[in-house]
Parts: C-alpha cells; structure tokens; sequence
C-alpha cells in the first residue's frame, strides 16, 4: 500500500482503536462485544449506504418456468416424479423457505400431473402462506399428518392416485436418509434414484437475473472488506474484525460475514478456532460473503497490515497468475477439470507442487443460492462447462508454519469465456485497487 493511505489507515486506526477497543472489548484476549452503534464504528464502515433496493426479488413466472424446465428433464431422465424437502431446492422451485427438521415437510413435484405438499398439520397454514405467493398458489394438493401419523404412507398414497405406483422417484440430495428410507418401505415397488440430474441441471445454469443478484451480493462484499481494510488497527483481534465485517455487510443491506486468518494461521485453508491479533507486518485472509434474494458471494482477500515481506509479495503474485490462468481456461465446452489445471501449473511451476502439496484443495466450487453447489472445478471432473454456469477462482499457496495467500472471486460463463463479478485483487499492497468507489 502506498505510504498516503498507509499514513491515512494509521491515523484512523489510532483514532478508532481506542474507540473499538472499548466498544468491542478489545482488551489482551478479554471477551469483546459487537460495536453496533454507529458512533461506535470505524468512518469508512459508518459511512456505507444500503444497496438493499437493486436487489430485486425472482419472480413467481421465473420460478414457474424452472418448474418446466425440471419437468423436462425428468421425462428426458424417465423420472416419474422428485421430492423436494426444506432447502434451497425448495425454494428455487417454489419460493418456500423451510428448513430441514425430523418432520418431513416435502414438495413431490410428478412429471406429469399436479404436484403436491407433505406438511406436518401443524404447519399447514405457514405453508399455505408461503405456497400461494409462488408458482404454485393454490395448484398443489397439501396432504397434512398428525404426530403420530406416518408421512410417508401420505406420499405412497398420493403418488398412487397420480398413477405412480411403479417406476423410479427422484430424491433431492439434502433429502434425509430416515426420509428416503420411510417413502421405499411405504411404496416399495417405486425405485428411489437421486435427483440430482433434475435439480442441479436446472440450477447449474443461472439466467441474467440470477448472476445479476450474484454480481450484487459480490460487491456488497468487495465493498465491506474495503471498509473494514481501511479500518484495521494493530492489536485488533480476530473477533474484531469478524464483527465489522458483519456489521458492514448489514449497513449495504445485507446479511454476511467472513472466517479471518491472522499470520500462521492463514496457511490453514479454513483457518483455526486460535484467538488471533493483528500485528504490524501480519497477514491477514479473510473469506467470505453475503446474501443477495437468496444468491451468494464468496470472496477471499489477503492482505498485510503495513508492509508485506518480499516473499509475501512473491507467493501474492504467483496465486494472481493462477487465478489469472483459471479464469483464461474457463469456457463454454471445456472441461471443469481443465480449469483446475490452469491454475495448478502455475504454481507448480512457480515451485510450490506437486499436486496438492502447497495448494491443496480443488481450484473452485459451483455457487448460486448455495455457496457450494454443483459443478465443481477439480481434477476428474470432465462435466462441459456452460454458458450462464457460475463458479469460485480460488487459487491459494499455503506454507505451513509461516503464512498462506488465497485469491478468489466468483466467476461466470459467458458465450465466449468466462467473467470475473468482481475486479481481481491487483496486489498484496493495494488489494483494492481495481474497485470503484
């Protein structure tokens, strides 16, 4: 970082410590509370504005469509019928939010035929509520059971009655073993294949409304990390910076937060539960993101409070370089493999290999209203890659015992390659470089 900023962040951190120190309980390890109020908060963090109002809400027409598109692929797949429990499934489809519990409450969606709902009847007018602002409405059939009632004899029953006695049903990923296995015992003659050739080939691919929701929560949280760089103090703790990042992701106007890593413990990929503090010359990574209508943003920066090492401005360069080469490789009808590829033999050849010994985990993940979801961008997976496919570029180099850098940025298919949704990181010591204000 230039020596301005670097004086700038020095003067706000003298002046903003004392104040954080005894709003957030920064006190040699002692328990800290969240700085909440605004004349509590560090100026760049105070000074967020909500971005709230250019999310706009999926439609019930777009979720109707992704009803069709799932219709489609079970007859293509000889699928009769899924079943969808509470989960993100669930509300791709339909717009409910439930969670998932030991009472099934599930969604059997038929290829043909009029779907249906499986709710405890105590949850029946919560779910009434939910289904009726969907695609849905008043369409599905709700077939509601006591405690002491069995669910799954409600869905043998009503899958009979739509003319599915036999043939193959399609259980969602998430859906619990106990489920699964309560539905085979009560329809015994139905053969139960996972559904994931239905849900991920319709979530895979995300329209211009989706990654524009993603594009969204991805600068909200760009914007929070900055707010929160140009905050750090020395003697902040790890918690501390937790806390502000949470609080300025809520002052953009949305719900989110980041894991941090301080020094050794940054060569941890998932980092350590070890209170950490914030010291001149420490590397600092922080990973995380936010919610935007349900869509996610996952971002991890690596930054120095003060002056990087030389070797710290060595392994930040070569972790761009193959975050750079990822995002080269990626495109329509590659394989997801290849892109791992890319970026791997840039570090390998930059001396950190082989294979997983210094970048030791898959180049990405598929993300959407899941922050991990298919498909994956790993060694094996042959799976072609598509337009409107979106995915994590998270490159890293960890050295045990010293530090660990990791890049990454979600990232879109285009028709001719691939998008980063947010600007790269440019170096260790302007890791904000590329942003607009």
């Amino acid at each position: 970082m230039s020596t301005p900023n670097l004086s700038r962040r020095h003067f706000l951190g003298a002046s903003t410590l004392a104040v954080a120190a005894t709003a957030c309980g920064v006190s040699g390890g002692q328990s800290e509370r969240p700085a909440t109020e605004d004349g509590d908060l560090p100026k760049p963090i105070a000074s967020l504005s909500s971005l709230a109002d250019q999310a706009t809400p999926i439609t019930s027409d777009e979720r109707r469509a992704r009803l069709d598109r799932a219709r489609e692929l079970m007859q293509r797949q000889k699928i009769d019928a899924i079943v969808l429990p509470g989960g993100t499934s669930l509300r791709y489809f339909t717009g409910l939010q439930w969670g998932i519990s030991e009472r099934l409450l599930a969604l059997v969606l038929p290829a043909k035929g009029k779907p249906f709902l499986v709710a405890p009847r105590f949850e029946e007018a919560r779910a009434m509520e939910q289904l009726k602002d969907g695609p849905i409405g008043s369409d599905a059939d709700i077939l509601v059971w006591n405690e002491h009632e069995s669910p799954y004899e409600l869905v043998a029953k009503a899958l009979k009655g739509r003319g599915i006695s036999t043939g193959t049903l399609g259980a969602e990923e998430t859906l619990r073993f106990m489920f699964a296995d309560g539905i085979a015992h009560a329809a015994p003659s139905l053969k139960i294949v996972s559904a994931t050739p239905i849900t991920a080939g319709c979530r895979m691919v995300k329209d211009h409304h989706e990654i524009a929701l993603m594009r969204l929560a991805c600068a909200a949280t760009l914007r929070a990390y900055r707010a929160v760089y140009e905050s750090l103090a020395e003697g902040m703790t790890q918690a501390t910076v937790r806390d502000l990042i949470s609080t300025a992701h809520r002052r953009l106007g949305f719900t989110g937060g980041a894991s941090v890593q301080v020094g050794e413990y940054s060569a941890l990929p998932h980092g350590s539960r070890t209170p950490q503090t914030i010291r001149e010359g420490t590397i600092i990574m922080v990973d995380g993101g936010c919610n935007a209508e349900g869509y996610q943003s996952d971002i991890t920066r690596t930054f120095v409070l003060g002056k990087p090492t030389d070797k710290m401005k060595q392994i930040f360069d070569i972790v761009h370089r193959a975050q750079t080469a990822a995002l080269a490789a990626a495109r329509p009808g590659g394989e997801c493999q290849s892109v791992d590829a890319a970026a791997r033999k840039v570090i390998v050849d930059a001396g950190y290999g082989p294979d997983y010994t210094y970048f030791s985990h898959r180049l990405g993940h598929g993300i959407g209203m899941d922050g991990h979801e298919w498909p994956y961008l790993v060694k094996g997976n042959t799976l072609a890659m598509e337009r409107g496919m979106t995915f994590s570029d998270e490159p890293g180099i960890y050295i045990p015992g010293e530090f660990g850098v990791r890049l990454e940025d979600d990232m879109h298919i285009t028709p001719s390659g691939a998008e980063l949704l947010t600007p790269q990181s440019p170096s260790i010591e302007e890791p904000f470089g590329g942003m607009n204000s």
